[in-house]
């Protein structure tokens, strides 16, 4: 069994496997984020122009630049079976020409024609960091 890119735990033919490569509707707003990190993972940009919304989605999605090393689920609002919008908040760990990084996005999806999609980041960012004061 290959793991899934994801981080899931999961192998890859059970997890974003059906997703990225079949075409298979996620079924949540998390699962269509994590088969997306996964796709940048592989270089599979057709996924992501499919997965990406048209109102915000660009003309070409282009490989990546970056290794991607691992992801993280900070935290998941909404984006279920019976939602039509969820918003999915991740760590993406990469390795780049400066060298190792993070990306900290809190991503907008949408169901549209009963599949999820890719909108944006969401205006307002991530979290903070750590607790309030």
């Amino acid at each position: 069994m290959t793991a899934c890119p994801c981080g899931s735990g999961v192998g890859f033919g059970q997890c974003c496997g059906p997703i990225v490569e079949d075409g298979v509707p996620a079924g949540t707003a998390e699962a269509l984020m994590r088969s997306r990190y996964t796709a940048f993972r592989l270089d599979r940009t057709e996924h992501l122009w499919r997965t990406w919304h048209p109102r915000t989605r660009p003309a070409r999605v282009e490989p990546s630049e970056v290794e991607w090393t691992g992801l993280t689920v900070v935290e998941v609002v909404a984006g279920g079976g019976d939602d039509d919008d969820g918003v999915v908040e991740f760590e993406a760990r990469f390795v780049g020409p400066a060298g190792p990084d993070v990306m900290r996005e809190r991503s907008l999806f949408e169901r549209r024609g009963g599949r999820w999609t890719y909108v944006a980041p969401d205006p307002a960012g991530p979290a903070p960091a750590g607790g309030q004061d």
